[in-house]
């Protein structure tokens, strides 16, 4: 037995638990499935365009003057091979990115791949729109690659360390992504296309894409084979691969610029197909895949089966609805459900990696309540400026007494709101990456932020001139109800943290699939919902301000007892026991604990996905350890960022207005961005 098989042994005597054997049977089982009704479907699809005496001869020798079979041979064959090449591609990096950075929440959008492209075709098409007739591939390429050599620049002193190359990778995407809605919110007429390609588009009219993703498939998957023994080793701690003579730092950046290659090659071709990159590994793994070798063959060929299944189910409608039905997004429809009928019925998962820490210097108690009172003096004095400074006819302006009066009505309840939903968020975000153990878990993940914007989707549908109660209303029975599923899912296995997060994970990819065709649609709807998912305090009134502090009271006092069961539970169960904790229940309280957070924060400003996923690494990075020291830090950080973002959203660009979540990114993002290129290699 050699050295990687011994190493890798643990993982494979957990594999062949017999826990795990029919869990692998069901989804073998439902594969297969999947693939009869793929099939079924092409050729349901097949003999709407012609009929079976033409299929031969349309598919391999059409003839130029029978439109139908030049539809079958340049349009329905070429769509159902690129589905095959761009799902196998997505899968296969994947499974690299899940297994570099040892973290089953990677995936090919990781290191912001999607929002690069996504970026600079934005750019191009307001600013060089002849760029996009011949080169629209290439400036997709560029924008990909740009945005993840800035991840592996940002990492590169800490060795490419895993969490470090995801959190930076995370903070990418979040940073591209914002700047691509903020030009969307002003130029939306203009990049409606834009919204569609965004969600993945299969739609071929000729054989070009297939020629462009066949050799980098082929090319990448033998370099992905050359590369199976360092891929092996990278999923062992770095002590472990070091003594087994593993040049860390030079198989990560070459396993990372592969997967990289690999998923800008996609997303230049057919634009950006998520979900598909994070649930190919992982139905190959619960159907049996173990080991790396097998999840490198495995996972292709479920990307591949999940792509092609979900393309031909939604031909038809797309065809119904003038092809507004993006592939990508289409593909979270099938695929959420998929995995949440294998998770229901697993009874063990392998549980994650812990998180390294992000400060490594350890901090006195003394200097921790230091730092607390410099950032609650901090943010009191941007409240003052908030409700005071701002822009006027006249330039910036103190406001009067009487000027004070009249506008405080205003500006008071955006404050306040945003204050209050700041801390939420930030104290959510941070009983999250406690509890899993995870860097990438943020309070979006549990999926109830995607459940409030089904609910508010399904009001804008239904009555698109809704009052403000109403639409409070939607979006909190949509909170309120993924709250409900979330909890009722978990129960079964005990509220293991994992099942938690890849269950909400696919909830939301449902979810928000359902967001993306909607805003594929374009109009005002699309605008406004894109406005209220950057997280804006626009529609904030005196009720809901007060609404939002007196929640933000009741349920944030209660995190200061958690810091016992923060301790206790990453010990293990068995730990927990011996100190007389009910592991299961322990955790299922956090949990709900976090979701009522995040649904809270939710309900009154909207996602502000950026605060809940950074403002815990702030506080690490502040110098906080310990669970309590890391709440009471990444609390009034949260308010802080978000008060200081809804003024400047407010006031820079007057008349025109900024949700204060992209102002959050905008500018938080580049100076986590600053504190992590200056962080020393462990």
């Amino acid at each position: 037995m050699t050295a990687v098989d011994r190493a890798a042994r643990p993982a494979v005597a957990h594999a062949n638990d017999s826990r795990t054997r029919v869990p692998a049977a069901l989804v073998a089982a439902l594969l297969a499935v999947a693939l009869m009704a793929a099939l079924g479907l092409s050729a349901v699809n097949l003999a709407a365009i012609a009929p079976r005496a033409l299929w031969w001869p349309a598919l391999f020798s059409p003839d130029l003057h029978d439109i139908r079979q030049i539809i079958v041979h340049d349009s329905w064959l070429p769509r159902i091979v690129t589905a095959w090449l761009a799902g196998a591609t997505l899968g296969l990096a994947g499974t690299i990115f899940q297994q570099v950075l040892r973290n089953p929440l990677a995936e090919p959008m990781t290191l912001g791949v999607s929002a690069g492209a996504q970026l600079a075709l934005t750019l191009a098409a307001l600013w060089a729109p002849a760029t996009l007739g011949v080169l629209h591939q290439s400036v997709a390429l560029a924008g990909a690659l740009v945005a993840a050599a800035a991840v592996f620049g940002l990492a590169w002193r800490s060795g490419l360390a895993p969490v470090t190359v995801a959190i930076a990778g995370l903070v990418v995407t979040l940073w591209c992504g914002s700047i691509g809605v903020a030009l969307q919110l002003f130029h939306a007429p203009y990049l409606r296309g834009l919204f569609i390609w965004g969600g993945g588009s299969l739609v071929q009219q000729d054989w070009s894409d297939v020629v462009s993703l066949a050799p980098r498939l082929a090319v990448g998957g033998l370099l992905a084979w050359l590369l199976l023994r360092p891929l092996t080793l990278l999923g062992l701690d770095d002590a472990n691969a070091r003594s087994l003579g593993l040049a860390l730092r030079r198989m990560r950046i070459a396993a990372l610029a592969l997967a990289v290659m690999l998923s800008a090659a996609v997303v230049s071709a057919v634009g950006v197909i998520g979900f598909i990159g994070l649930a190919a590994p992982t139905l190959a793994q619960l159907a049996g895949a173990r080991r790396v070798a097998h999840r490198l063959v495995l996972a292709p060929l479920c990307g591949a089966l999940l792509l092609w299944l979900t393309d031909q189910a939604v031909q038809p409608l797309a065809n119904a609805l003038g092809e507004l039905v993006p592939a990508g997004a289409a593909s979270a429809l099938f695929g959420a459900p998929l995995m949440l009928f294998v998770l229901a019925r697993m009874r063990s998962v392998q549980r994650l990696d812990a998180a390294a820490p992000l400060a490594q210097r350890l901090r006195s108690s003394r200097s921790i309540r230091r730092r607390f009172a410099l950032i609650v003096l901090v943010t009191a004095a941007a409240l003052v400026l908030a409700l005071d400074l701002g822009r006027g006819v006249h330039g910036w302006q103190f406001s009067s007494v009487a000027d004070l009066s009249r506008i405080a009505i205003w500006r008071v309840p955006r404050e306040v709101a945003a204050f209050a939903a700041g801390i939420m968020l930030a104290l959510a975000g941070t009983l999250l990456q406690r509890l899993t153990g995870n860097p990438l878990a943020s309070p979006e993940v549990l999926g109830v932020s995607a459940g409030a914007a089904l609910g508010l989707i399904a009001l804008v549908l239904c009555a698109a001139d809704a009052g403000h109660g109403a639409r409070l209303a939607a979006t909190a029975g949509g909170a309120f109800a993924t709250l409900i599923a979330i909890l009722w899912f978990a129960r079964r296995s005990g509220y293991l943290p994992q099942r938690v997060l890849l269950a909400g994970i696919a909830i939301g990819a449902l979810f928000q699939a359902v967001v993306a065709v909607v805003i594929a649609g374009g109009g005002e709807r699309a605008t406004t919902l894109l406005a209220w998912l950057a997280g804006s305090t626009y529609t904030v009134t005196p009720a809901d301000a007060i609404t939002a502090l007196v929640l933000c009271l009741l349920i944030g006092l209660l995190t200061p007892f958690t810091g016992r069961l923060l301790e206790i539970l990453p010990l293990g169960d068995a730990e927990a026991r011996a100190l007389g904790m009910r592991s299961s229940l322990a955790r299922g309280a956090l949990l709900a604990l976090t979701a009522l957070l995040t649904a809270a924060a939710t309900l009154i400003v909207g996602p502000l996905s950026f605060i809940g996923l950074t403002a815990p690494h702030f506080a690490r990075l502040a110098g906080a350890r310990r669970p309590l020291e890391q709440l009471a830090l990444a609390a009034p950080i949260g308010g802080l960022t978000i008060v200081v973002a809804d003024w400047l959203g407010r006031t820079l660009l007057l008349p025109r207005e900024l949700p204060a979540g992209l102002v959050a990114t905008l500018l938080g993002a580049p100076w986590l961005m600053w504190l992590l290129a200056r962080r020393h290699a462990a």
